[in-house]
């Protein structure tokens, strides 16, 4: 009797040990260390939330680098992404955090470059040949100037951390164009901006696939969920503060950003 209860007991004991070290492991197990980088889509302007060391960056601790360190617990985390960054701004000042124990690494970056803010201030005050005028000067660019500023970029990133994985995440288009009615700019405006939309991330693309970089297209998360879809993850014009205007909202970060980024990890 004895005999059986001991042997029960370290039965007991051994399981305990086993399943308490198979359902200990994933637990305590560390994602890769990550560093996010670029411009206010990454940062998170309009999620929201704001992290008041980061001054006019406006880092959000709701923006999709946050959303997936708190899910991935990664063994280090650093974010250095900043608004109204260009590519120049990511190769000359966020790159300090990175280095050969790097796993993963993620940016947005592209649309300064090419006038984002420009583009739509224009198009929301002048006429709609001044809009489609200043989005074709955007999309010359892209395709004339973007692309070696990108080369730049992504092999200092390389350079800086051989090792990790770098996910490029892309830009929304901004507009549901199926929707039959909504206040603001004309239709003529709404196509030509998404339409700089798939130009921008159409060369974004490209280049991430030359240098081995993955590829996060966010447009299909987006889809029915542009502005004027009556579910918008995107501010439209925001008076104060002005910069959240056409920026993802922290829905936009959680449903639109974070599930592409989670998927290319």
């Amino acid at each position: 009797m004895r005999l059986t209860k001991s042997l029960a007991a370290f039965a007991t004991l051994v399981l305990a040990v086993v399943f308490g070290v198979v359902a200990a492991g994933p637990a305590n197990a560390a994602g890769p260390a990550y560093v996010a980088l670029g411009d206010s889509y990454s940062a998170g302007n309009g999620a929201g939330n704001y992290d008041s060391a980061s001054g006019n960056c406006h880092r959000s601790f709701s923006a999709y680098p946050y959303l997936w360190k708190n899910a991935h617990s990664p063994s280090s985390f650093a974010d250095t992404a900043c608004s109204g960054a260009v590519t120049t701004d990511v190769t000359n000042s966020q790159l300090g955090p990175l280095n050969s124990s790097t796993g993963l690494v993620s940016i947005t970056i592209g649309g300064n470059d090419a006038g984002f803010s420009d583009v739509m201030t224009t198009c929301v005050t002048g006429s709609d040949s001044d809009c489609v005028n200043r989005v074709n000067t955007a999309e010359n660019y892209v395709r004339n100037t973007l692309p070696a500023r990108l080369d730049a970029t992504y092999n200092a990133i390389r350079s800086h951390a051989p090792n990790a994985r770098v996910v490029v995440l892309g830009y929304p288009h901004m507009y549901d164009l199926s929707a039959w009615f909504c206040v603001g700019l004309s239709d003529t405006k709404h196509q030509k901006i998404d339409e700089a939309s798939d130009v921008l991330d159409s060369m974004l693309a490209s280049r991430a696939a030359a240098h081995g970089f993955a590829w996060g297209d966010v447009r299909s998360t987006f889809n029915g969920h542009e502005l004027c879809s009556g579910d918008d993850y995107l501010h439209s014009l925001v008076v104060s503060p002005s910069w959240e205007s056409y920026h993802p909202t922290a829905t936009g970060h959680s449903a639109g950003y974070y599930p592409v980024l989670n998927a290319n990890d």
